[in-house]
């Protein structure tokens, strides 16, 4: 028995040390459009990479009526008008985020079709796009690519951390590996930061609300340091919250949050033909730690914790990027070199049964994750109707973790237990895409991508695993007028696997892969203000990672954690969205997703396992989920006063279980946010609400049956559940000079 009890102790601990490997490949931010967004929903400059001579992809689209600007992106590393991407692209501008009150890059999912982002701590978070990619724990590589100021991130906690003067975000749904690189089956996540700009401009704000004594400051400072050759930007942030979670049994707020960021930039351009960026960021994220509730079932939405410890994490992150782009005008070329270095440590304690009666307790568990990445890129033109982008990529990952688990069989004498783990990722990739214009109104776009990994846990190769990848692409377009194409594309996405810790009977896992079917359009409507996209897809997803499970231990000593493949899982869908502005003044932004994403081959879960799949849907994915928001501008004078309102629904979707007879199945829910904000030239003051309904819901829920399996009966067997975020209301001020 205490063999079993050690096995969900020990694991619980790894919940706050462990982070497994994970590699993509870096993207990069230009320099030719480095703006801010001034209108929300279109008015958005999101450039990447500048071609050196211009071609039918990438020449300057025309200006929109009515003063609204273009919007452009670069999902493909080019400059490109919105609509002229044959990929499903989301754009968030950052004064959009900020308008939204949207303070980490998770809960951006609330305005994006097809993303899924939920979580239990602020060490890690579960996504996935379009039902592809499920990263549920941090032992998996993630399976959507995560991206800030083109630097991939190795591990979902980097969705908890805060934004700090963001430009925008661009969100790819559909596999993105020719360009962006593995462990983007599902997508990608890209995140830029404001750049330095060549005059002198700063910004200084700060929020309150009382509901949970939530405060907030945030400001950046940009200019010229030699003009026209040097130039600089530092931004910060500082948030602070209760949480709406109390510990009746420990006292205390059970999830509480506290953040602090800074991050800076310099562009140094010493001649015309070269442009240096350096990028560096420091990030403290202190909070809760699966601060789970015992509950009675699903709809039991209880605010009290009750356990003997409050659950807390530490979190460090730093790193730095240097890139640098190089014009080659004789062989009509661009040359991108980045390097990047990145770090995370964190440490944390805290209960580990997660209820009332004091059996594990987890006394310490560090991490230390270590990241270093190289890319070398070449952009090169032909012709008007040819050219390519080819590239490689380097990635090296080192991982460490220690966990220490108090057992207290006998009040006052805990038994300590010990979990080590040290992993290293090696990756190696080329690739290559080639980019061809047979007539003036249609493109077509081949690429591939070589990746090879392997992966070495606790330094030797008894837990090994070795993989090599081709990820091809296959992209059509047809642009019938100026303000109507259509699309079809074919893509493979592949991520890597892992190893297990010692005592599974599976003691590694293979990557997942999958094949994306999509046909999509894309129009602009009323004179080019309003765009509308639509898409249907088709997900033929193999070697599924999205569950993990207890497993009898080969060494005869109980159960143990594992992670691994799940079988097949077949995922048709459609989704649609509606952006822009009506009218100079009213801006509108809807979307909705329609997901049948069914497991209909469990096999490797059965064949590892030896028991069924308790269900065939993919936890926390609802087959619906929608969004509408709309936003009105007066003026008033030279000033305006800004109503802006958003609705968000999700539906109901399986929480996580062990048993086909006990499938817990939450609710669906809405959300209405809203703020009413007056902005004068220099400063603005917004009156903002979130979750104004008060609607309950639950964030993450675990049915009791998995407790079970570990040998915990009885009252030592819970339900366990996580409500999100209630009412809150409060105030905002921005001062900008």
């Amino acid at each position: 028995m205490i063999y079993k009890l050690s096995a969900i102790a020990i694991g619980a601990s790894l919940a706050f040390a462990a982070s497994a490997p994970a590699t993509a490949q870096t993207g990069s931010q230009d320099h030719a459009a480095d703006q801010d967004s001034t209108t929300p929903y279109t008015t958005i400059a999101l450039a990447d990479e500048t071609p050196t001579t211009p071609s039918p992809a990438s020449d300057a689209p025309p200006e929109s009526p009515e003063g609204v600007a273009t919007v452009v992106v670069t999902a493909r590393k080019r400059v490109e008008r919105l609509q002229d991407v044959p990929v499903a692209v989301t754009a968030i501008s950052g004064q959009q985020l900020e308008e939204k009150h949207i303070t980490q890059a998770k809960d951006i999912a609330s305005i994006t079709p097809g993303l899924n982002i939920t979580s239990d701590s602020v060490s890690r978070s579960f996504i996935d796009i379009r039902g592809v990619g499920t990263t549920l724990i941090d032992t998996v590589q993630p399976g959507v690519g995560i991206f800030i100021d083109g630097v991939y991130q190795p591990n979902t906690s980097y969705l908890n951390t805060p934004l700090v003067d963001v430009d925008r975000i661009e969100v790819l749904r559909g596999p993105q590996g020719t360009l962006f690189g593995q462990n983007t089956l599902g997508g990608a996540i890209n995140i830029i930061t404001r750049k330095p700009t060549d005059s002198f401009e700063g910004k200084l704000g700060g929020s309150y609300a009382g509901t949970d004594h939530y405060r907030q400051v945030f400001g950046s400072i940009s200019g010229p340091v030699l003009p026209g050759v040097l130039r600089a930007r530092i931004g910060g942030a500082y948030q602070k919250q209760d949480g709406f979670l109390k510990n009746t049994l420990a006292g205390g707020d059970a999830n509480p949050l506290d953040q602090r960021a800074v991050n800076g930039s310099l562009i140094f351009e010493p001649i015309a033909a070269a442009h240096f960026t350096l990028n560096g960021y420091y990030n403290r994220v202190f909070g809760g730690s699966t601060p789970y509730a015992d509950v009675a079932g699903p709809t039991d939405y209880k605010e009290d914790v009750t356990t003997n410890q409050n659950s807390l994490t530490t979190l460090r992150y730093a790193g730095g990027s240097l890139k640098g782009e190089f014009d080659v005008p004789s062989l009509s070329t661009q040359i991108t070199a980045v390097a990047a270095y990145d770090t995370r440590h964190g440490n944390g304690s805290g209960d580990a049964d997660f209820g009332p009666i004091d059996l594990f307790r987890t006394a310490s568990a560090t991490n230390d994750f270590d990241t270093t990445s190289g890319e070398l890129r070449f952009d090169t033109h032909y012709s008007d109707q040819l050219s390519s982008l080819i590239g490689l990529f380097t990635n090296r990952n080192i991982y460490k973790g220690d966990a220490t688990t108090e057992i207290y069989l006998v009040p006052g004498a805990p038994i300590p237990a010990q979990a080590h783990q040290h992993s290293q990722t090696n990756v190696y990739a080329a690739y290559g895409t080639l980019f061809w214009n047979p007539i003036s109104t249609m493109e077509v776009t081949a690429g591939l991508r070589y990746d090879h990994q392997r992966v070495v846990t606790n330094g030797d190769t008894t837990g090994e695993i070795r993989a090599s990848e081709l990820e091809p692409r296959l992209t059509v377009k047809q642009s019938w007028t100026p303000n109507f194409m259509t699309y079809a594309s074919i893509a493979r996405g592949f991520r890597g696997g892992g190893v297990n810790p010692p005592g599974a009977p599976n003691p590694t896992y293979q990557g997942d892969s999958v094949w994306t079917y999509e046909l999509g359009s894309k129009s602009s409507l009323i004179d080019g203000r309003l765009n509308f996209d639509v898409a249907v897809f088709y997900n033929d997803y193999r070697h599924f990672i999205g569950q993990n499970a207890l497993a009898p231990s080969t060494t005869g000593v109980g159960p143990v954690a594992i992670n691994l493949n799940s079988g097949t899982v077949h995922s048709p869908g459609a989704e649609m969205q509606l952006q822009g502005n009506i009218t100079r003044h009213w801006a509108v932004n809807a979307g909705l997703t329609y997901l049948h994403s069914r497991i209909t081959d469990g096999s490797d879960y059965e064949d590892t396992t030896g028991k069924p799949l308790p269900s065939n849907r993919i936890l926390f994915l609802a087959d619906w989920t929608a969004f509408a928001g709309t936003s009105y501008t007066f003026d008033i004078g030279d000033d305006q006063l800004i109503l802006d309102t958003s609705y968000s629904y999700k539906g109901s979707r399986n929480g996580s279980t062990s048993s086909a007879d006990s499938v817990p199945r939450l609710e669906a829910y809405s959300l209405v946010n809203g703020s009413i904000t007056y902005r004068n030239a220099h400063w603005d003051l917004a009156l903002w609400g979130t979750n104004l309904l008060n609607e309950k819901y639950f964030s993450t829920y675990i049915d009791k049956s998995i407790s079970e399996d570990a040998g915990l009966v009885g009252p030592l067997a819970n339900n366990l559940g996580i409500i999100g975020d209630e009412r809150r209301v409060g105030v905002r001020l921005g001062v900008y000079f």
